[in-house]
């Protein structure tokens, strides 16, 4: 029976042969690699990945597909909300000694929710290669002082050294959705500065919530407010400061006496 995408789990079904076969080249998946797959729907990309593993453990939402997916004994499968999943327990059970492989088609409904889940788990990881809409995948890599750099931008520089591998069109997927596709390749950093992750995402949300104001009327206030003495240029917007910047502020505020942790 053919199945019908829905809507809700944001179900955009890749297809074309010569995108997946690039795609699965980006990866260049081994025999004994801990590889995950989130999202594989009818298996386009699943298939051609399972072929050159042998094993391979895929997380689905949708339980129509999880079943189907099941009739593959080579597949271990997780039918699961994705943001449930813990992966360091994944890492643990696969004893991925190399760090979890995860590639996915993300849902681009939630594809940044599950960009920050993952962030969490990191230190399992090998590499990630996703699929998301084109404009998430430039902001994600946008360096600093350019237009699309953003607090996504900040999260995810901070853990990963991140590259566009390879744009893919609408007339790839069934549906076709009305924005074009790029895979981004995120490989966790050998050495990361030591930040509390929470104080760094509070920082950086209150510094790009009104983007195009100087920081001294959004970041200002909330400095001044959790008793922030120090010394910050504030007299620039928010795109304009670097990952290493927001990381040391963030470090400052955790050793500044009075400031509440977090």
């Amino acid at each position: 029976m053919k199945h019908i995408a829905r809507k809700r789990f944001g179900q955009n079904f890749l297809h074309d042969a010569s995108a997946i076969a690039a795609i699965v080249d980006a990866i260049a998946p081994k025999p004994g690699d801990a590889l995950v797959e989130i999202g594989p729907g009818l298996g386009a990309l699943t298939r051609p990945l399972r072929e050159r593993l042998g094993r391979m453990t895929v997380v689905e939402i949708d339980r129509d597909l999880a079943a189907r997916l099941r009739n593959d004994p080579q597949l271990r499968v997780i039918e699961s909300d994705v943001l449930r999943v813990d992966f360091a327990q994944l890492h643990a059970e696969m004893a991925a000694s190399g760090g979890l492989r995860i590639v996915g088609n993300l849902p681009y409904n939630v594809s940044t929710p599950i960009l920050f889940h993952l962030l969490a788990f990191a230190h399992c990881v090998q590499d990630q290669h996703f699929m998301l809409q084109k404009e998430v995948v430039q902001r994600i890599v946008a360096p600093a002082d350019s237009s699309e750099f953003s607090r996504l931008s900040v999260m995810l520089q901070w853990r990963y050294a991140m590259e566009k591998v390879l744009e893919v069109g609408p007339e790839c997927f069934d549906p076709a959705p009305k924005v074009n596709s790029a895979v981004v390749r995120m490989t966790p950093l050998a050495a990361v500065p030591h930040v509390n992750p929470a104080r760094l995402s509070e920082l950086v949300q209150v510094a790009f919530s009104q983007r195009r104001k100087l920081m001294r009327n959004t970041l200002g206030p909330w400095l001044d407010k959790e008793g922030f003495s120090g010394a910050f240029d504030l007299q620039r917007r928010a795109q304009e400061v670097g990952v290493d910047e927001y990381v040391a502020l963030a470090r400052q505020l955790d050793d500044t006496p009075g400031i509440k942790p977090l």
